[in-house]
């Protein structure tokens, strides 16, 4: 798996000929944000060695590499998933090829399920923290000592920097946010009623399909991590709404205009460390 990842990023690393100050994962419906990019070079996932391919609606599956704000972003449009048949070390893949780029900022953003009372259908919540329920975890097995350490300390797995950023960022904007706890399950059946109640009774705010995955990844490997998720659908035992995945991809659309200046602000005021 070790020369697979280096094979990747060797052969990415060849066409971008510089380091990217962030990598961007672009989840359901928010696939619009790439058209923020002064693209340099567009790689398709057919044509990048190792990499597999996305299978869902909402997801493109190419690699972007160019500009925003200023900052160099290798953006990710399309996401691979546990509940598609991937393994986790599928899943997590790209992430590693990250690292090895030299990229130390992971932004990740994804569509979730809200049960906080407080969140509407298109509000947007930053990720403070996560609740693990997938069945598999991407570090199960031997551990690879040239990605990092075999326990991970998993205190900060979303960075308080960037998340002070984001929020002066949206208070600048008058852009409505919540800071929240994502779950995340493994789909691909939204959840029943009894399921939302189950989320919020363990202390959850949302939940989602994807990417704790990415961000234990990310965090074994010593990356800083930001998420934004954008609520789609709301449930709850009280609550019975019939959800659907262009419904999801309909409330991604309506939140995007303020993902875009929330992220694009981001980019912008974050201060790399070097």
């Amino acid at each position: 798996m070790l020369e697979k990842i280096k094979e990747t990023a060797g052969f990415i690393g060849s066409i971008i000929k510089d380091t990217p100050d962030f990598a961007v994962v672009l989840g359901s419906g928010l696939g619009k944000l790439q058209d923020e990019v002064e693209a340099i070079h567009t790689l398709e996932y057919s044509v990048i060695p190792n990499f597999p391919q996305t299978t869902v609606a909402g997801h493109s599956g190419k690699l972007i590499y160019g500009m925003l704000e200023d900052k160099k972003v290798l953006m990710m449009s399309g996401r691979f998933h546990y509940y598609e048949g991937h393994s986790m070390e599928t899943v997590v893949f790209p992430i590693r090829v990250f690292h090895l780029l030299g990229i130390k900022n992971l932004i990740l953003s994804n569509a979730s399920g809200g049960v906080n009372p407080d969140y509407r259908i298109a509000d947007i919540a930053i990720v403070k923290d996560h609740i693990n329920m997938m069945p598999e975890h991407p570090l199960r097995g031997k551990n690879i000592d040239a990605l990092g350490p075999r326990f991970v300390d998993m205190s900060e797995p979303y960075s308080r920097r960037m998340i002070s950023a984001a929020e002066q960022v949206a208070a600048e904007n008058n852009i409505r946010i919540h800071q929240g706890i994502y779950v995340a399950l493994q789909g691909p059946t939204f959840e029943t009623p009894a399921e939302y109640g189950m989320i919020k009774a363990i202390g959850g705010d949302m939940v989602g399909m994807s990417t704790v995955p990415e961000v234990i990844a990310a965090r074994h490997m010593a990356m800083d991590v930001f998420c934004i998720s954008v609520i789609t659908d709301l449930g709850g035992p009280d609550i019975a709404f019939s959800v659907s995945h262009e419904e999801v991809l309909n409330a991604a659309n309506k939140a995007m205009p303020d993902v875009i200046s929330l992220v694009k602000g981001l980019v912008k005021a974050y201060q790399i460390l070097p």
